[in-house]
């Protein structure tokens, strides 16, 4: 003969049932507010005010700003391999095979390790002998990958010494390679924060342009 519940065991059950039960529908409340009508809502603000940037800053072969995929020849904000002396070159990037978005990422060697001294002298060999510049005039921006190996920028000093080369492969007057550089060397955000650099994508569309 099995013995009935308590009416204090009883009433516990319920009670935790339903704690439960509120619980759960807290739950699913914050899912649908914060997890989609939030989400979808600012997804949908930042389309009307901020196209552009909401679409990934992509630039079109002309140097416009574009929302289309299919017109885009890349991203002020994820650099891209340029070579040939005609082409202004960004820094180094251990990226995957290099620039890989799937790859983010640097080597992270410390300064102290002998691969990366190895690779650093290798760098600034070649990069003072493609400009016709001294090892020590090749700043370290030239030499280093960033952290993510995708950094889109320059230092102007690394794309100053880059004009001379241009402007001899593009016949161009070398201060006119020089303005190009100047009307997109981005300054300090805030004018305090960070650095001054160059958008190596947005400068070498221009200099197409002028072609």
């Amino acid at each position: 003969m099995t013995t009935a519940p308590t009416p204090t065991v009883v009433s516990g059950l319920a009670g935790l049932w339903r704690h439960s039960l509120a619980g759960l529908r807290v739950l699913l409340a914050f899912t649908v507010v914060l997890g989609l009508a939030y989400p979808l809502a600012m997804t949908g603000v930042i389309q009307v005010v901020f196209p552009w940037q909401a679409n990934g800053s992509l630039l079109d072969a002309a140097g416009e700003h574009t929302t289309s995929r299919t017109d885009a020849v890349g991203s002020t904000l994820i650099g891209q391999d340029f070579t040939g002396p005609q082409w202004f070159h960004g820094r180094p990037s251990v990226a995957g095979d290099g620039y890989d978005t799937l790859a983010s990422g640097g080597s992270n060697l410390g300064p102290n390790n002998a691969d990366l001294a190895a690779t650093i002298a290798e760098r600034q060999a070649a990069v003072a002998a493609e400009n016709s510049v001294a090892p020590e005039e090749v700043p370290a921006d030239a030499v280093t990958a960033s952290a993510s190996g995708l950094d889109p920028h320059i230092s102007p000093a690394y794309a100053r010494l880059q004009v001379a080369r241009v402007a001899a492969a593009r016949h161009l007057d070398p201060a006119a390679v020089s303005r190009v550089v100047a009307e997109h060397t981005q300054g300090r955000p805030l004018g305090a924060l960070g650095d001054p650099v160059v958008d190596v994508l947005a400068v070498n569309l221009a200099l197409a342009g002028l072609e």
